[in-house]
């Protein structure tokens, strides 16, 4: 297959490589050629054995990894295409298999399409896949070939608003042709004419998917798009079986279970006991007979983000992500031995703000005025936009640098470059109506921590929603019932310190189960502070998430509820949504990357500007760990950094020494 590669598809993959530097990597010698693992016949784009590589600190493999998560990050469906959390993708992504996969690097390899590339600079893109993939269920029995009615499969469903509730649906109503039409035309329907739908429907025939043979995708796009391969690595291009589909109702297949689901990925999830723990098992079957995978991988539920420390000491689980007061004792300490098994965690690709609900309840299902006008105010916004001093809530989670949790934008740094190397972010700073200073008046004061103007602030607010709001504000935030209160206590010290409880109060509520289902449907929240990654190498998919009348806009229908809002109330801050929705709609039509980049970074100014979301934090902690992080994939978007696959482990914890080895090789092998 001939392929060309534009300058623009160069810039735009030097800059998604993990780490680059701002100003170096962006000519064009990093792009793959015809040559190239990236875009080449092979097979997995990755040259280890499939034993697993022998650790370098005298240890042994680890066969059984044993890892956990926080119960209050339980998986909530087994498809994947009906997700758009990471508690669910960071999961599936070792049950399903994808188009291309993603390395230690960032960089894109073939996965199930063994070739692609496109003939037109990127409206049109060709993947030719593998004939040797197939789907067995949970307990290894063959079920099917994979091909490429899998992907129709899956499209058709996403598109189909009465089969996947808008889930995934924003990248490809952008991106392919036919595709809004296709979402709004089953929006009309009947939903059981709807759910009736297939690929094969008359309706689905203007969609931009073409299956010319059962190992060939065509993906047509509306406009050109450079970027259109990353998008295979997010939820929105992963398969559904085809012959799963056609034996399961909608209900039935949206209600799959691990013992109903069909696999085509590394793993077989062969136990699942809700809130407790699941098994990931090796499929026999995986296409990649090259790739080193575990025996088992072990998750274990854990009520709180301090019972792993525990766990780690009994020899229970094979990393620790270490609670504040943890590692307060270990590096307070220089005799304990454990002092030099600390080391950081790499940055996780999620930038993390306060999502505002606009349209809050009180328990009793009835409007939260108070809230609701006080967060329609401008004034009151800013003063928690300079007035939240979260310096003790980075301390917690790494004591050895606190400031590199700081996040100043909405979206991810690290992410996309302009053509002369400027990060993105910086850009977006530079817009500001309202500067960010360079650094803070010290080593402990972020850089939008600003006293005297919050107060101002707050004296503005409180004059201008006198008789429409009684101070203090109550403040809903919500933690999960029996988890540890101690990180939502250093919250309500942050958001009540600096303004006064005459103004504010804090309040910390639990829920028993289901944050979805007690908090964020009846909409009882005041903020959550949720973090987003890119599904794909373009910055119009953090943007896509917050628009204003837009369905699939998930924080919008998730958190914000900013399509509820009482116009005729607060009409001010209905306008300011409407002009950044405005402004993102005009950036996406921009194909030009610096021009688009530039026109973004306008929008997300705009954003700030009134304060609408606050960016606060990054994800980048201290462990102790049997695990080389620099062996997992990472990249800074798509869902499948959390992939056991080709991971370095040791019986043995590593330590500061070894992990400042990896650092130093990981960078020489870059």
């Amino acid at each position: 297959m001939k392929k060309k590669t534009t300058r623009i598809l160069a810039m735009l993959l030097a800059a998604l490589m993990v780490l680059s530097a701002c100003g170096g990597n962006n000519d064009g010698n990093t792009t793959p050629g015809d040559d190239s693992p990236s875009n080449s016949d092979t097979t997995g784009g990755n040259t280890q054995t499939g034993t697993p590589p022998a650790p370098t600190n005298g240890g042994d493999p680890i066969d059984e990894l044993v890892v956990w998560e926080v119960s209050s990050n339980e998986m909530e469906t087994f498809l994947m295409a009906h997700s758009e959390s990471s508690r669910d993708l960071d999961v599936l992504a070792n049950n399903y298999s994808a188009l291309l996969e993603i390395d230690n690097y960032g960089h894109l390899n073939p996965a199930v399409a063994k070739e692609w590339g496109t003939e037109d600079e990127g409206k049109t893109w060709t993947f030719k896949l593998r004939d040797d993939v197939t789907w067995v269920d949970v307990n290894g029995n063959e079920m099917d070939k994979t091909t490429a009615r899998d992907w129709q499969t899956a499209m058709e469903w996403i598109l189909n608003y009465h089969k996947n509730d808008s889930k995934n649906v924003s990248m490809l109503r952008n991106l392919i042709e036919g595709a809004e039409e296709y979402y709004e035309l089953t929006q009309e329907m009947d939903p059981a004419a709807a759910q009736a739908l297939t690929y094969e429907s008359p309706e689905f025939a203007n969609v931009g998917i073409e299956v010319p043979d059962d190992y060939t995708i065509i993906y047509h796009c509306k406009v050109n798009c450079p970027y259109f391969a990353t998008l295979a690595t997010s939820a929105a291009l992963y398969p559904i079986p085809a012959g799963l589909a056609a034996q399961k109702s909608v209900e039935d297949l949206i209600a799959i279970d691990n013992t109903t689901m069909w696999y085509n990925g590394p793993y077989r999830m062969t136990e699942y006991v809700m809130n407790n723990s699941k098994t990931q098992t090796r499929n026999e079957s995986y296409w990649d007979k090259d790739c080193s995978l575990f025996d088992s991988v072990r998750v274990v539920m854990i009520e709180d983000g301090n019972m792993d420390d525990m766990y780690w000491e009994t020899g229970e689980v094979d990393q620790t992500q270490l609670a504040s007061a943890t590692s307060q004792t270990i590096l307070d300490n220089p005799s304990d031995p454990r002092n030099e098994l600390v080391v950081s965690t790499r940055l996780r690709k999620y930038s993390y703000q306060h999502m505002f609900n606009y349209a809050k309840n009180k328990a009793d299902g009835t409007p939260d005025t108070d809230w609701n006008n006080a967060i329609a105010n401008e004034a009151f916004r800013k003063s928690l936009y300079w007035g939240l001093n979260y310096y003790t809530t980075w301390y917690r989670g790494n004591r050895l640098d606190p400031m590199v949790l700081e996040n100043l934008a909405y979206t991810m740094k690290n992410f996309v470059y302009f053509s002369d190397g400027t990060d993105y972010t910086d850009r977006v700073l530079s817009y500001l109506s309202e500067p960010i200073p360079a650094a803070g008046k010290d080593e402990t004061t972020p850089r939008r921590f600003d006293a005297e103007k919050a107060l101002a602030y707050k004296e503005q607010a409180m004059k201008e929603l006198e008789g429409k709001v009684n101070f203090p504000v109550n403040v809903d935030y919500y933690v999960k019932a029996g988890s540890s209160l101690d990180g939502a206590l250093v919250y309500k010290e942050n958001w009540e310190e600096t303004l006064g409880t005459d103004y504010i109060v804090f309040n910390i509520c639990e829920y028993v189960n289901s944050n979805t289902q007690e908090v964020y449907d009846p909409q009882l929240q005041s903020f959550t502070d949720n973090g987003w990654g890119a599904d794909y190498g373009d910055v119009e998919n953090f943007h896509d998430q917050i628009l204003y009348g837009v369905d699939g806009a998930f924080y919008s229908e998730r958190y914000s509820n900013i399509n509820q809002i009482d116009e005729s109330v607060n009409p001010e801050v209905v306008a300011l949504w409407k002009e950044y929705t405005d402004m993102v709609l005009e950036a996406k039509q921009v194909y030009d990357l610096d021009e688009r980049y530039d026109a973004f970074a306008k929008a997300e100014a705009f954003l700030l500007d009134h304060a609408l979301v606050i960016p606060y934090n990054y994800s980048n902690y201290l462990q102790m760990t049997k695990i080389n992080d620099y062996t997992k994939k990472y990249a800074f978007y798509g869902c499948q950094n959390g992939m056991y696959k080709n991971w370095e482990t040791s019986t043995e914890a590593y330590t500061a020494e070894d992990y400042a080895r990896f650092i130093e090789e990981y960078e020489a092998g870059k």
